[in-house]
């Protein structure tokens, strides 16, 4: 479950101690105002800048000074081999035209950005396009505006507030040239909304135009929620939805326009349900060779309340301690006890298809704080050496706390640039932990005898350690929290280590955060591209005594490269990135105020709404298809991209 964006939000952002009111597309009401520690905010809750109060360091303290020792050869408990692409994003189907573009025609240039830095580091991406909104999308020759998507807000039914979608083939058109360009794989979704009358156009296209980039399809998205959601009857269980898989496998093979018929992903769980439940319907055995990977979906807890009323009400400020811990990613590997097993077992791939910090679009002050970074990181190790293949965490629209990374609504796009969320980062430090050789294998080291506070993970490549991962989830600006990691090799340890350092003031620090000293800066401010000077720390050791002393402050977290070939590995060359040479900017400034009362009586979609960013200055587009940085048609790119010397095709 989780809250989308009611498209085409049309926010203001005022400046230092200025309120500004937002309005909906379909009203004139303005929206509530939420009040952050330094000024009163009005808007989406993309940008809201509300500050929690860190928890205070633990008592007793953890320790500050301990060893970690790393075998070499054949080290037991080490995870299966992952892939430097295991940290990727699952897009919510109806904010696809406005995170990956309007069309193939153009494409958003931070989007390429974005995924260009993870492809340097680990090799490639894995992106998801679903969600609720997979479950009742139609593909469609045109829509009536010429769009490549549209949303039926009549004909929302969920709790979530999902529209009905329609699109058409740009959308998977546009997903092929953005693997052309970043190599990114892709997972799609069947409708599963109607088990009568199947769509499997998704299917069809999907494999003609992105061919080895589909790498799965979902069946179903939480279907133990249909029942719930009013999507099916009260009894609906595991057994039905294993029947229907059953039908779309039947209407698949049936496809001659399908000819990759083992594409498929379930059981897609929320939680209502157990994979065992699934596994006791003969599931993954029956369907064995149309299967791709078994997969499921979960959050750690839910904002639901606060959003629509249901569930528990909760506070992030309560909920802030729980996800400053080790056993906040071990909780949720708690809750699928044997089931990465059980899918190795059967050949496939175990893969968490969707997550992030809170369902129903997070926590405001949590999920958008240097803490749900350190959390991010932590949980997604935890998953790797738990032997998940895959996790993917979600981006949904304006009205969500916890996106890696927000697109400005259309209407500011022309002068506006992307903000970037403490989960990008987390992406970032994961993709070059497990770097590119995609052999890595994740040792979870119970370090500091188990401290929950200052987790630890070794990453090996055939049989030897070559980064060690550190994180600190107290906030100390005292420094008496901070601590030394000393760290030893079976043998003996190198004249010195690299250090990449993840850092910020506080675990509830916004946006001022710096990943070996670089950032991707505050609200509005990012192309996609890390700016700032690169910072990799140089730590001596001491050979006689075979020790490393690597500190780590509180909060932080610290990448160990223990060999020069890990670190070039995880960060080989500077990365190719896309310049916005199409980035058309016309109010001559990056921000602007706006007149509430100028606001209020317009509809939110005239002006500057039409104006699309293009080469040629004053270039417009008709049905207010406004664009952030755009990227002109990929025949144009090309021309420029014989640089791309290394975007090979390659897993």
């Amino acid at each position: 479950m989780h809250l989308l964006l009611v498209h085409s939000l049309f926010f203001s952002f005022g400046l230092v101690r200025a309120a500004v009111t937002a309005y909906g597309p379909h009203v004139q009401s303005p929206f509530g105002t939420t009040t952050a520690a330094s000024a009163s905010y009005t808007g989406s809750a993309s940008y809201d800048r509300t500050v929690l109060q860190p928890p205070p360091p633990p008592n007793p303290p953890p320790p500050t000074q301990f060893n970690v020792d790393l075998q070499t050869g054949d080290v037991s408990g080490v995870s299966i081999q992952q892939q430097g692409s295991f940290f990727g994003f699952s897009i919510e189907f109806s904010v696809t035209t406005q995170v990956l573009g309007l069309n193939s025609s153009f494409l958003q240039v931070p989007f390429l950005n974005l995924m260009a830095n993870l492809r340097q580091r680990g090799g490639s991406v894995r992106v998801r396009v679903g969600g609720n909104t997979q479950e009742t999308a139609t593909l469609v020759a045109s829509t009536p505006d010429g769009a490549a998507l549209e949303k039926d807000y009549a004909g929302i039914s969920n709790p979530t507030a999902t529209p009905p979608l329609v699109f058409t083939n740009e959308i998977i058109k546009m997903m092929a040239e953005i693997s052309a360009l970043t190599n990114v794989y892709w997972y799609m979704g069947v409708p599963f909304n109607d088990t009568q009358h199947w769509r499997l156009q998704i299917a069809e296209v999907g494999e003609a135009m992105l061919g080895n980039y589909l790498i799965g399809l979902q069946g179903g998205n939480e279907p133990d929620l249909y029942s719930r959601h009013g999507h099916r009857p009260d009894s609906y269980s595991p057994q039905d939805y294993t029947n229907e898989f059953g039908l779309l496998i039947d209407a698949m093979n049936a496809d001659s326009n399908i000819p990759n018929k083992n594409l498929l992903i379930g059981p897609n769980l929320a939680g209502v349900w157990s994979p065992t439940d699934i596994w006791e319907t003969g599931f993954a055995t029956d369907y064995n060779e149309n299967l791709a990977a078994l997969g499921v979906e979960r959050y750690p807890t839910d904002n639901c309340y606060a959003q629509f009323g249901i569930g528990t009400p909760r506070s992030g400020q309560e909920m802030f301690p729980t996800f400053l811990t080790h056993q906040a990613g071990k909780n949720i590997v708690a809750e699928f006890p044997g089931a990465p097993a059980y899918a190795q077992s059967v050949g496939k791939p175990f893969i968490m298809s969707e997550t992030n910090t809170a369902s129903c679009g997070g926590f405001p002050g949590l999920s958008d704080s240097f803490g749900a970074a350190l959390w991010g990181i932590d949980y997604a190790l935890q998953l790797a050496y738990s032997n998940f293949s895959t996790v993917l965490f979600h981006v949904g629209g304006q009205s969500v706390y916890y996106n890696p990374f927000t697109p400005p609504v259309r209407n500011q796009s022309t002068y506006q640039q992307w903000t970037i969320g403490p989960v990008y980062y987390s992406a970032l430090v994961v993709a070059e932990a497990l770097g590119s050789s995609n052999i890595a294998q994740v040792l979870d080291l119970q370090a500091n005898d188990g401290n929950d506070y200052t987790p630890g993970y070794a990453i090996y490549e055939n049989g030897q350690p070559v980064r060690v991962a550190l994180t600190n989830f107290v906030t100390d600006p005292d420094g008496d929290s901070d601590y030394t990691a000393s760290i030893s090799i079976g043998g003996t340890v190198p004249a010195q280590v690299q250090v990449k350092y993840l850092l910020a003031p506080s675990v509830s620090e916004l946006y001022n955060f710096t990943w070996a000293g670089q950032t991707f800066g505050g609200p509005f401010s990012s192309d996609g591209r890390l700016n700032g000077t690169l910072d990799i720390q140089t730590v001596p050791c001491d050979q006689t005594n075979n020790v490393c002393r690597v500190k780590v402050p509180a909060p932080g977290f610290a990448l160990v490269f223990l060999t020069n070939n890990a670190l070039s590995e995880s960060d080989q060359t500077s990365t190719m990135t896309f310049p916005t040479t199409a980035y058309t900017n016309l109010h001559g400034g990056p921000t602007i105020t706006i007149d509430p009362s100028v606001l209020a009586t317009s509809n939110g979609e005239k002006g500057f709404a039409n104006a699309l960013a293009g080469t040629s200055k004053g270039r417009q587009m008709s049905n207010a298809l406004g664009l952030a940085q755009a990227l002109p048609s990929l025949v144009g790119v090309m021309a420029g991209a014989l640089m791309i010397g290394r975007l090979a095709l390659m897993r």
